[in-house]
């Protein structure tokens, strides 16, 4: 079996490394303190002019802390720090570009030519070479054992923080999934899985809002209650997946007819109800009639009528267990009347 070409085997090496670097999510982020003041200590340890934490990304280099650099970013092939990856377990210390020609081809063009350099590559904990902590001068210069191992002592600090910006992130991203799952959850049980309206539950937990008690509370409303008619007649003659189908059709009609304050829900088999808030009993019948004449003009292989009860609630003094019984006689009237129907409530007050 033949070498992998070094080429490819580089190419899988920068895609490695990009996508770990990706998982930070931390490439052209504002600045943060936490990140600027490791720079600030690492100049002030090596007694340098120029600091930065610099991340490779793609084909750039990109500063997320710098002092003494006058650019927020470089061209990878003509940075130092691009350099000093190459070998991602090592410091790279450069005591004089001018005596390095390899080194001083790659140097950064900065308002200042450096002269000196020292840079600590930034890993992931598998070993990918995210950026370096680096400092510079513009003259040569050397660094002592202990500034050296406070360099790198930053170096690692600096992985830390990055680890906990990687960590917060996915636990953000965990978070988040769990509440839309949540969110799922609580949509499924509180929607008709086949027409997508409200169901029981769903309109018992709406009910339970206290700001919904209180709207109800201070302005009249008006309940309808709708019946599919003949439905038993049409699954037994076309079957229940038809009978799905003018399910979602009349949820649709419903839907489609009335105001986005309004509410409704299918609460039986064929059973839908819409509650009107800030509505008297004539405004009612208007929507219970567009709703009655959108279903009658449902293009369906056979015609699809609905009846329609509707009752008025007085703030203050009718329960909606009430309101409801009252709607629902009034629905038992249209249908006994000859379907396809509205019919009001009469009962006297």
């Amino acid at each position: 079996m033949s070498a992998v070409p070094s080429s490819i085997e580089f190419d899988l090496r920068e895609a490695e490394r990009q996508a770990a670097l990706d998982r930070y999510a931390i490439v052209d982020t504002g600045p943060e303190s936490a990140f600027d003041d490791i720079v600030r200590l690492a100049v002030t340890l090596c007694d340098m002019p120029a600091g930065a934490i610099s991340l490779i990304d793609h084909d750039r280099l990109w500063f997320k802390a710098r002092i003494g650099i006058d650019q927020a970013q470089l061209d990878r092939s003509r940075s130092l720090c691009g350099h000093a990856i190459d070998a991602p377990n090592e410091t790279l210390v450069v005591q004089d570009l001018d005596q390095h020609p390899v080194y001083a081809q790659r140097r950064r063009l900065l308002g200042l030519r450096p002269r000196f350099y020292a840079g600590v590559p930034l890993l992931s904990p598998e070993g990918h070479a995210l950026g370096v902590l680096s400092v510079a001068d513009v003259v040569p210069r050397m660094l002592g054992l202990p500034q050296l191992e406070g360099l790198r002592l930053l170096a690692r600090q600096t992985q830390h923080l990055l680890e906990l910006r990687r960590l917060m992130l996915e636990q953000g991203h965990a978070r988040a999934d769990l509440q839309r799952r949540h969110d799922s959850l609580q949509y499924t049980a509180h929607h008709d899985q086949l027409t997508g309206l409200l169901n029981r539950a769903g309109l018992e937990r709406l009910r339970a809002r206290t700001d919904v008690q209180r709207e109800l509370a201070a302005q009249p409303y008006v309940l309808l209650v709708l019946d599919i008619d003949h439905f038993k007649r049409i699954n037994d003659q076309h079957g229940h997946l038809f009978g799905d189908r003018v399910l979602c059709a009349v949820a649709d009609a419903v839907s489609r007819s009335v105001r986005s304050s309004d509410i409704a829900a299918r609460i039986g088999g064929e059973e839908f109800l819409v509650v009107l808030p800030d509505t008297r009993l004539d405004g009612g019948a208007e929507i219970a009639e567009r709703i009655r004449r959108e279903v009658e003009r449902l293009t369906l292989p056979m015609p699809v009528t609905v009846s329609v009860g509707i009752a008025d609630a007085a703030p203050t003094s009718d329960t909606p267990e009430a309101v409801f019984e009252r709607a629902d006689q009034a629905l038992y009237r249209a249908k006994k009347g000859g379907r396809n129907r509205v019919v009001a409530d009469d009962t006297p007050r």
